[in-house]
């Protein structure tokens, strides 16, 4: 029997882009994978997508912006099962100036891509650390290597929770919890609006390359940690 087969993973915006491909990948190696997103429709529709594949496939609606969504879902999935790896992957942006950003919109980014995915961290932890091990998996972005304009308060987001997780790592290694950064650059998917993906299309990566590339990560043996990963298009930065 395949061994991904007790393997728990729960990704967190997992409605489109590279959440929803990590998602795919991970129900077709055979795991059971629970899908959290706001938008209930579309984790019903990559569900459905998936065929035989999608019986592995396990929704849980949540808005990470919510601590206190974010326990509750944690607390229903693990009811259930064990959560062997945490996909931290929910995030927004703007792609506005410092200056032209409101208060509004970068509270949303903070709020959703930082302390959401501490909120989710902080709920799996007692959980991995009880049975003895786990992975936890932060989709940064190559703004943690780079100064990008226009991306002020996601680069704060990202950078935020980079530095968060690089001391949880060195906390939780007594607990054989494994923490991996992986920080995508340009990837084809609805964080760019439209006339950007129809510009630069042809440059960026796929989400499904950066899920195997993800998925590949979790793979590696249990004494292994690949703790920073970054993938950029071939051609480089956009």
């Amino acid at each position: 029997m395949n061994e991904t087969m007790n393997t728990g993973v729960w990704v967190t915006g997992a409605s489109s882009g590279i959440g929803k491909a990590v998602a795919e990948e991970f129900a077709k190696i055979g795991a059971q994978v629970f899908i959290s997103a706001r938008r209930v429709t579309e984790l019903e529709r990559l569900k459905q997508n998936l065929g035989d594949d999608g019986l592995k496939v396990h929704i849980f609606p949540c808005n990470v912006a919510s601590s206190a969504n974010v326990e509750q879902t944690f607390k229903k999935i693990s009811a259930e099962h064990p959560v062997n790896c945490l996909i931290n992957n929910a995030g927004i942006t703007s792609f506005k100036s410092a200056e032209s950003n409101s208060i509004n919109e970068i509270n949303d980014i903070i709020n959703t891509n930082l302390l959401g995915s501490i909120y989710a961290i902080k709920s799996v932890l007692p959980h991995m650390i009880q049975n003895g091990g786990g992975t936890i998996i932060n989709i940064l972005s190559v703004v943690t290597t780079k100064v990008f304009t226009n991306s002020s308060a996601y680069s704060a987001s990202k950078l935020g929770l980079k530095a968060y997780a690089d001391v949880l790592r060195e906390e939780v290694r007594k607990y054989k919890i494994r923490v991996i950064n992986i920080s995508p650059g340009a990837t084809y998917t609805p964080i760019w609006n439209t006339d950007a993906r129809k510009k630069y299309g042809d440059r960026m990566m796929n989400p499904e390359d950066v899920a195997r590339i993800t998925v590949s990560a979790f793979l590696q043996k249990e004494n292994i940690v690949n703790e920073e990963i970054i993938i950029r298009p071939i051609e480089g930065d956009i």
